[in-house]
């Protein structure tokens, strides 16, 4: 059944408040990537407001399911960040239209998305120095999410303790995944390839980096970013195919 009846459905049902394993039984023939913890984090986030039982468990309303449908939806269909999804529920709640949604021209695939990003590590990498707290607040994160990133081997600090703007650039990644209910043990399979990746350029530049002529080692570390640049790239026109078959 469509997420639109069945919120119906529990909105018929008076004032009856469910709890958050009923919401997410209520969602997830819409959207079957939802998870507690993506519910959870909605509601941190301050998208739904469920009410609490003196025992403090959650219980929503079939607003507050509407609400979540939404949220969920804008992020899928439309790619829209936390920040414009929440404008939206304020307009609609002051009775007003909320802005245009992006036209599917408009969408940026993985491809694209993979230029983005390594335009914006590119930026940041160079000359970027932050602390502990500096990269919790930059990342938008919590100090537990960087325990739990570190444990998995996700991000890293350098041997003075400070975070360089590629593990900056990575917790953002990393945080925004979390967004979507992707934790951190579901991204060791990324982390895995990721040094399979680093360890075919390896055999390509080490013959290179071992040359006493500097201008030799120089032209492996450049000749390393390329072959980085187009492993990204490749692997995101794989994603892009690949989503594009399964729709």
């Amino acid at each position: 059944m469509p997420a639109s009846r069945r919120t119906g459905e529990a909105r018929r049902r008076g004032d009856e408040l469910l709890s958050i394993g009923a919401v997410l039984a209520f969602l997830r023939d819409d959207f079957p990537e939802v998870t507690i913890s993506k519910i959870r984090f909605l509601e941190a986030e301050g998208l739904v407001e469920p009410q609490r039982t003196p025992s403090g468990y959650r219980k929503f309303s079939a607003a507050d399911v509407e609400r979540l449908a939404y949220v969920l939806r804008m992020q899928r269909d439309h790619y829209l960040p936390l920040r414009v999804i929440r404008e939206h529920l304020d307009a609609i709640e002051r009775g007003e239209q909320p802005p245009a949604l992006p036209g599917a021209e408009a969408r940026p695939g993985p491809l694209e998305e993979a230029d983005r990003e390594l335009a914006a590590a590119a930026a940041v990498a160079g000359g970027v120095r932050l602390g502990r707290a500096e990269l919790i607040a930059a990342a938008e994160a919590q100090e537990r999410e960087l325990v739990e990133w570190e444990a998995y081997g996700l991000v890293q600090p350098g041997p003075d303790g400070g975070y360089d703007g590629e593990a900056l650039q990575i917790a953002r990644l990393v945080a925004e995944l979390g967004r979507f209910g992707l934790e951190p043990r579901h991204l060791r399979a990324m982390k895995a390839a990721a040094e399979r990746e680093v360890a075919l350029v390896e055999q390509v530049v080490a013959p290179l980096r071992r040359h006493r002529n500097p201008q030799t080692r120089a032209h492996a570390e450049a000749t390393a970013r390329e072959l980085a640049t187009l492993s990204v790239r490749l692997h995101a026109a794989m994603v892009q195919a690949g989503l594009r078959a399964r729709s």
